[in-house]
């Protein structure tokens, strides 16, 4: 993919004010873009309005959102192409996908890592894709069932190939991202973290230590935000929303951060993107921390 990168203001393009971040030898603005709600109910098939859909998607990259994250089990494999159909040749943008794992129906999903079935999954993500090569590939899940040797060697082939240019894992633990690390280069983890949601803060130091970059899925919670509870009596964050708030939080809690919040919303997509101007003080970062804590 072609990864120019150009000069806009920053009221264009609010996202940039995120800073940056490198996955390997790529540089991208730290505020991406989630396509998993463009989906059907249950991450299932097209999106209810497939041109809106793609309208958001181009809306994202106009904001600044250069780093676009998908995988095949979305739809499964209908976000790929959906973000073909909107962005193709991509230009200045660093698309990442997601693969191992079959889904039965709606809302299910199963971990494969058998290496034969990771390089079909390659294989049509690139064809879906419309590329040669895949930016970001990432293990979506570990299969308890096959040795990770065979799972990642299947991986480390494909790299070798040209068909994969970086490697990342989702859902893992620090020894889990060790025993990855033996076989092949890891530049990100993408694990489920949020203010409210701290499970991974051991993992998050081990890739700051590492320098690896840290993509929480699910940054802004459950979607509705609820789990959050309210910042309105915190001095000064009256004028922001709370996924705003919780998206300056995450930017600002780890320079490796690296959040993906998802809509199918073109209004909630801007308020996302304009979180990255935000710069939270540090009684008012103190006060958000002290709220959420591991959990």
């Amino acid at each position: 993919m072609n990864h120019r990168q150009t000069t806009t203001h920053p009221l264009q393009r609010p996202a940039h004010l995120s800073g940056t971040i490198e996955l390997g030898d790529l540089r991208v603005h730290r505020l991406g873009y989630g396509a998993i709600r463009l989906t059907g109910p249950g991450t299932w098939g097209d999106p209810a309005d497939r041109d809106g859909a793609i309208a958001v998607l181009r809306r994202a990259v106009e904001l600044g959102m250069d780093f676009i994250d998908t995988a095949e089990a979305y739809g499964p494999f209908t976000n790929e192409e959906l973000i073909r159909d909107a962005l193709h040749p991509y230009d200045g943008i660093v698309v990442a996908t997601k693969g191992g794992g079959v889904r039965p129906g709606p809302g299910q999903w199963e971990a494969v890592g058998l290496p034969e079935f990771i390089r079909q999954g390659v294989e049509t993500s690139l064809r879906r894709l419309g590329v040669d090569c895949l930016d970001l590939y990432q293990l979506h899940r570990i299969d308890p069932r096959v040795p990770l040797a065979d799972t990642l060697g299947a991986v480390k082939e494909l790299q070798e190939a040209g068909k994969i240019r970086h490697i990342g894992l989702s859902e893992v633990d620090i020894a889990d991202i060790q025993a990855a690390r033996e076989i092949v280069e890891i530049v990100s983890v993408q694990n489920h973290y949020n203010l409210a949601t701290r499970h991974w803060d051991h993992v998050l130091g081990h890739c700051e230590q590492q320098g690896i970059a840290f993509i929480p899925w699910g940054p802004l919670g459950s979607g509705d935000l609820s789990t959050f509870g309210t910042f309105t009596h915190i001095e000064g964050l009256a004028d922001h929303t709370t996924a705003q708030i919780a998206l300056a939080w995450l930017l600002q809690h780890s320079p490796v951060m690296l959040p993906i919040p998802g809509t199918a919303t073109p209004h909630r997509l801007q308020e996302n993107a304009h979180a990255a101007a935000i710069k939270l003080s540090n009684e008012q970062y103190q006060r958000l921390t002290e709220r959420s804590g591991p959990a």
